[in-house]
């Protein structure tokens, strides 16, 4: 009788990875992993979400975490996801510019190899002029991961438009949503979340 794999799955990043703000305490990543339980994948999941982490500091950490929790199983996948912190303004400045953002996920790639691995970019949040440098860094993003074979999931157009995103993210602390509004950003990812697993 054929059985389904021992899946392993790390996600690496930073609050919304973490579930921030979801009182449901799914976030996305939650949600998405029960979407691939009910396919019928055998897997655990690692949620290794630091809030207020940027890509440098997920990237320096990744290494010795994933050590221990891909020492087993059959299948090895990482996805990483994180961004928004980079381009939040500290004296006038971004903590962590566009390029050197980049350089750090190119980082998290190969750390997290010979496991498979799939980029998550960034949401939109409630300042305009950070969701500028957002939609920006998502092309930087969307581009190393295209030049490293890597499939990257944009969040950002989805959720910049999503009524109930924005909503929950406003009435929030002006980056979480609530409830619902991790539920529409699972929606985005869901899919080719589900199409990832599914390669060999």
């Amino acid at each position: 009788m054929l059985t389904a794999p021992d899946l392993r799955i790390c996600f690496a990043g930073d609050s919304y990875v973490a579930g921030t703000g979801d009182p449901a305490c799914l976030g996305w990543v939650g949600r998405v992993t029960a979407a691939a339980v009910d396919r019928g994948h055998r897997l655990t999941a690692y949620n290794l979400g630091v809030r207020g982490e940027t890509s440098c500091q997920v990237a320096d950490r990744l290494g010795r975490e994933l050590a221990p929790r891909l020492s087993a199983g059959d299948d090895h996948r990482v996805v990483l996801a994180f961004g928004v912190n980079d381009t939040v303004l500290v004296d006038g400045r971004v903590r962590v510019p566009p390029t050197a953002s980049t350089e750090a996920l190119l980082r998290a790639v190969d750390a997290a190899r010979p496991a498979r691995v799939l980029v998550v970019g960034p949401p939109a949040v409630d300042d305009e002029a950070q969701n500028g440098r957002l939609h920006s860094l998502g092309e930087f993003f969307a581009a190393a991961c295209a030049d490293q074979g890597v499939p990257y999931v944009d969040t950002f157009d989805a959720t910049v438009a999503d009524s109930t995103w924005r909503r929950e993210v406003r009435e929030g602390d002006g980056f979480h949503p609530g409830t619902a509004g991790y539920a529409a950003l699972a929606g985005v990812v869901e899919a080719p979340f589900l199409a990832w697993l599914a390669t060999t």
